[in-house]
C-alpha cells in the first residue's frame, strides 16, 4: 500500500479494525482508502469508515455501496455504485479513478447513509430468504422489502443519514438485489433458516461470511440506543439468536396493532 492511489479495504466486516492496525505504519498523511465491506464494528457499533478512521487518523477514508454483487460485476456486466466522503472532492477523486463503461460511479457527501443502507439491507435480505423459504411468496417479499426499508429510514435518519441516501444506490437499489438475487449469501441462508436450519448451520452451509447475522445483532442494539422502532429487524433477531420460529415471528409482525403506513416512514 505505500504510495498507493488507493487502497480498497474489503474484508468481512469483523476483521476491518484488524485490518486497518495492519495498514497504519505505511498509509502517509492524506492517503485515500475506500471501504467497500459492509457492516458495524461489533463491539463499539461504529460504522466501518470510523472503525478504520479510529487506526489510522491520518487517512482520508471513504465508503462505496450499491448493487453490485462481485459474481456480476467481475463478468463486466453494468453495474453502479455510490461512493461517500464529507468531502465531494475525495468522493470525485475516487470516481475518476475506478469508473468504466461497465462500473459507472455516483459521488454523495452522506457517507453515513450510504454505510448504513449498505449494511442494514442485509437483514432485510436475511427475512426476504426466509420468507421464501417458508414457501411464501412475491407478495411477502415485497412487504418485507417496502416496511424493511422503513426500518432503515428510521434509524438511519437517527443516526444523522439523508433520507433521499436511501432511495439511492445504497439503499433501495442495494435492497432490490440483495432480497431477489441468488448471489446473495445473506438470502441464501435466509432460506436455510426458513427451511428449518439453525443460523450457525446454515451459515456454515453457504460457506461465506453472511453479514446480516451480525449487522442484525448491531442494528438490535443501536435501535435500542436510538429508541427506534424496528419490528422486523427485532423478530430476525429473535429468530436468529433467541431460536424464535420463523412462523410465530411472522405471525406476530402481521398481527402488530394497526398503524398508519405514512405517518410511520417519515421520521421527524
Amino acid at each position: 500500500v505505500c504510495g498507493a492511489g488507493l487502497v480498497v479495504i474489503a474484508t468481512p466486516s469483523h476483521t476491518v479494525r484488524q485490518t486497518a492496525k495492519n495498514l497504519a505504519p505505511y498509509i502517509k498523511s492524506g492517503q485515500v482508502i475506500v471501504c467497500i465491506s459492509k457492516g458495524f464494528d461489533e463491539e463499539s457499533l461504529l460504522r466501518l469508515s470510523q472503525v478504520i478512521s479510529s487506526e489510522i487518523p491520518h487517512a482520508a477514508v471513504a465508503s462505496m455501496s450499491g448493487p453490485s454483487h462481485a459474481e456480476e460485476v467481475g463478468r463486466c456486466l453494468p453495474t453502479t455504485n455510490v461512493v461517500a466522503h464529507p468531502d465531494l472532492k475525495v468522493a470525485q477523486y475516487i470516481q475518476d479513478l475506478i469508473m468504466a463503461p461497465e462500473f459507472r460511479i455516483y459521488t454523495s457527501d452522506d457517507i453515513i447513509g450510504v454505510e448504513l443502507g449498505g449494511s442494514l439491507k442485509n437483514i432485510i435480505a436475511l427475512c426476504a430468504g426466509i420468507s421464501d423459504g417458508l414457501g411464501y411468496g412475491d407478495n411477502t417479499k415485497a412487504a418485507l422489502m417496502t416496511r424493511g426499508l422503513a426500518e432503515i429510514i428510521r434509524l438511519g435518519r437517527a443516526m444523522g443519514g439523508r433520507l433521499e441516501t436511501f432511495a439511492g444506490l445504497a439503499g433501495v437499489g442495494d435492497l432490490i438485489v440483495t432480497c431477489t438475487s441468488m448471489h446473495s449469501r445473506n438470502r441464501r441462508a435466509g432460506i436455510l433458516i426458513g427451511q428449518g436450519k439453525t443460523a450457525e448451520q446454515a451459515q456454515k452451509e453457504v460457506k461465506m461470511v453472511v453479514e446480516g447475522v451480525k449487522t442484525t445483532k448491531a442494528a438490535y442494539k443501536l435501535s435500542q440506543k436510538y429508541d427506534i422502532d424496528m419490528p422486523i429487524t427485532h423478530q430476525a433477531y429473535n429468530i436468529l439468536f433467541e431460536n424464535k420460529n420463523p412462523l410465530q415471528a411472522v405471525n406476530e409482525l402481521m398481527c402488530r396493532s394497526k398503524k398508519e403506513e405514512i405517518e410511520t416512514i417519515s421520521f421527524a
